[in-house]
């Protein structure tokens, strides 16, 4: 499953998945998004499912934890992908704006990572559990306060996660990706100041397209790569290094 799965790199994260032959539930909260989502996962041949939930709210992950898990039969894989970004200078950031933020980007991932993690306790047949932070995370962002707080959480989430689960079997791993073509980029993308900027500071002197994405879900899902979890798979270019 999917969280955030009907855009950007949640879709290029659930294509990726199918692409490899997994049934794929994709959480998210614009219907017509999601039914456009599925139709192209069901194209690789596989059943997908799109699931109506707020991962902020408790209750809407229990229910769609249910809801997936009776459609689909189990849960082995989680990207805890949803997440959201307000622009807002730090000073004149409210406690509401900060709040929206970090209810989707850091409730949402613990919410689903717990009930997700329960399910494959129960199961006893192990997992794998990827949380997706950014590289803003590394170097903060202005205007961009709550979300680079809560990337750096949904890191320390993930560490944590694979610490505490791996007696289970269940792997966890943090997925940074650095500058990526997609909706949520857009506006970003359109300023052509801020995307030569960040384009010459990239080594590879560009931005990622979604799809590059295909390979690195089927990766970190691979369920023979037991030994790997609590590592941080940056994708960005070589942006953190350069």
């Amino acid at each position: 499953m999917v969280t955030g799965g009907n855009s950007g790199i949640g879709l290029a994260l659930a294509v990726g998945l199918a692409r490899a032959g997994a049934d794929v539930a994709v959480w998210a909260r614009n219907p017509e998004r999601s039914r456009t989502a599925v139709q192209e996962l069901k194209s690789h041949g596989v059943e997908a499912l799109a699931v109506a939930c707020d991962v902020g709210d408790e209750q809407s992950v229990l229910d769609a934890t249910a809801q997936t898990v009776q459609a689909l039969g189990k849960i082995d894989i989680l990207f805890a992908n949803a997440g959201i970004a307000d622009a807002k200078d730090y000073l004149d950031t409210s406690l509401q704006e900060w709040h929206h933020v970090l209810r989707t980007n850091v409730d949402g991932t613990f919410l689903t990572t717990r009930e997700v993690g329960r399910h494959m306790v129960d199961r006893g047949q192990g997992g794998s559990i990827v949380v997706v932070s950014s590289t803003v995370a590394r170097y903060g962002a202005a205007t961009q306060a709550a979300y680079a707080a809560s990337k750096s959480a949904c890191g320390s989430l993930g560490r944590t996660i694979a610490v505490e689960f791996a007696r289970h079997q269940i792997r966890c791993n943090v997925l940074v990706p650095g500058w990526v073509s997609t909706p949520m980029n857009d506006h970003l993308r359109a300023n052509d100041k801020f995307f030569d900027v960040t384009v010459r500071r990239t080594p590879v002197r560009r931005w990622a397209d979604a799809s590059e994405f295909y390979d690195v879900a089927a990766f970190l899902a691979d369920p023979t790569l037991t030994f790997h979890t609590g590592n941080e798979v940056v994708v960005d270019g070589g942006y953190t290094i350069f």
